[in-house]
């Protein structure tokens, strides 16, 4: 399903569209708004509705996790800050993710404090409200891994006062305890599997808390408890992974995927990210173009005879395709070269119908294997899980007998990662895992972190560009709020 119903309601940031079927009212109070099931329906649409924005995973929070990695480069003047790791408290991105996170933060907390009191069917509101407890912890998750400590707010904002909106930063260990419990919260409240309302991968269910939780505990390097997160998942028997990686792709609420955000492809719910990546013809019009993929990713992949990487045999309207890539050729320069090309709908004017993974069962599946290792080193498990994302992509089985020690399953973990993940927003945010974890643990290496692409940009493992600065506005706002370190 692709209808996205978009809604008004009364709270500070929540700005939107009507299309209630009601009476209007002389005036919107949570008190004479929060009365129905429909409303109900209606506060949970809105706070799905928050994660459509460009400054979200409509655009932002794709390119602030691949444009500073190893995948992708850009000549874009858009995302020059981002490309040269040059980045301060007044670039775009930078503000756009921070600032319209609370918008969807805002929108989960209305629900959150007023479904509760509805007089309605009791399933029903339990879902909803588990709903809104997984996208408040979804936001807050995207905050701290970008941020560190952040406001943590957890009632609507109701009012511009600047006693009520001016919030100091709570710790970074704060908001994952946050995070968690709302995650628990939602993994107690939401149906076990899919029903008539829950039939997308849009709508939250059990396992959806589950995989996220996944990824939050191995953000924070609870190997054990990611390990088990991640086993809830796999073994619901909900999610298949897709015969082909090539038929994934555009994300379309396949088997495999868990969450993703639904676009409409109209003015009202248009997806802007894939005309900001395919070269013209498909895309709307010609200019540079993000995320263009790195020549040395290429030409690693092109070393291994691996279907994600491997020319498919179509010839498309936007050139020579590859599962994960396009060869494009055209009179334009901006226009020749590769292009990522795991979003191919036409994007009519910056308003695709595709839609876009949050999380997917190969994710998962990488996730226990790499979690499993760390906690027990090589073993069986992990190694069954790491083999069916290989196998899919036309790889060899391997055998304990190929990864004998931690590092050595490490290693392949995140080539995996890597390869099959490319240019879906993740890179970054797994860059700056391994540099907290080198940090944390001299004896985990990997081949490349975060701090050796800052030494490889700024000439100097900067750790301040580890986390982004605190938008200037927001520092200008609220006088309660530290900037982070070294901006």
């Amino acid at each position: 399903m692709k209808r996205l119903i978009i809604f008004c309601i009364p709270f500070l940031l929540l700005a939107s569209c009507n299309v209630l079927d009601k009476q209007p009212l002389p005036s919107i109070t949570p008190e004479n708004f929060f009365t129905s099931a429909d409303d109900a329906e209606a506060a949970l649409t809105a706070a799905y509705d928050a994660l459509q924005q460009g400054s979200l995973y409509g655009q932002d929070l794709n390119v602030v996790g691949e444009v500073p990695s190893d995948n992708v480069t850009s000549s874009n003047g858009d995302v020059n800050a981002l490309e040269r790791l040059i980045w301060t408290p007044q670039t775009g991105q930078v503000s756009g993710v921070f600032q319209n996170s609370y918008v969807g933060i805002n929108r989960a907390n209305a629900v959150l404090r007023y479904v509760p009191t509805i007089q309605m069917d009791q399933t029903r509101r339990n879902q909803i409200v588990g709903e809104a407890y997984f996208l408040r912890a979804l936001h807050y998750f995207n905050l701290v891994r970008m941020y560190g400590g952040v406001p943590l707010r957890l009632e609507p904002t109701e009012s511009g006062e600047p006693s009520v909106v001016a919030l100091a930063k709570s710790t970074a260990d704060q908001v994952y305890a946050q995070i968690l419990t709302d995650l628990q919260q939602a993994e107690q409240l939401t149906a076990t599997t899919f029903g008539s309302q829950t039939a997308n991968r849009t709508r939250i269910i059990k396992t959806a808390a589950n995989a996220l939780q996944t990824r939050v505990y191995l953000t924070q390097r609870q190997w054990s408890d990611a390990a088990t997160a991640a086993n809830k998942v796999i073994s619901s028997g909900l999610y298949q992974l897709s015969p082909t990686f090539n038929a994934l792709f555009p994300p379309d609420n396949n088997t495999e995927s868990i969450v993703e955000v639904q676009f409409a492809g109209n003015a009202d719910g248009g997806f802007i990210l894939p005309d900001l990546l395919l070269p013209s013809p498909p895309a709307t019009y010609s200019f540079p173009k993000f995320n263009i993929p790195t020549t040395e990713l290429l030409q690693y992949a092109d070393t291994l005879n691996d279907l994600r990487w491997k020319f498919t045999g179509e010839v498309t309207q936007a050139g020579r395709n590859h599962a994960s890539f396009v060869m494009a050729t055209s009179g334009n320069a901006n226009d020749n070269g590769p292009f990522v090309y795991k979003w191919r709908s036409n994007p009519n004017a910056f308003n695709s119908p595709d839609n876009y993974y949050v999380l997917r069962l190969a994710d998962v599946m990488l996730m226990f294997a790499e979690a499993s290792n760390e906690q027990n080193g090589p073993n069986q498990d992990a190694l069954t899980r790491l083999n069916a994302v290989r196998t899919r992509a036309g790889l060899a089985a391997l055998t304990l007998a190929n990864l004998t020690t931690k590092q050595a399953f490490r290693d392949e973990v995140d080539r995996q990662r890597r390869l099959e993940l490319a240019f879906e927003g993740e890179r970054w945010f797994d860059l700056l895992r391994y540099a907290r974890q080198t940090q944390a643990d001299a004896s985990a290496t990997h081949k490349v972190t975060a701090l050796d692409i800052i030494q490889q940009v700024r000439g100097t493992r900067d750790v301040n560009y580890l986390l982004f600065p605190i938008p200037q506005s927001e520092v200008n706002n609220n006088a309660l709020i530290q900037q982070n370190p070294g901006y």
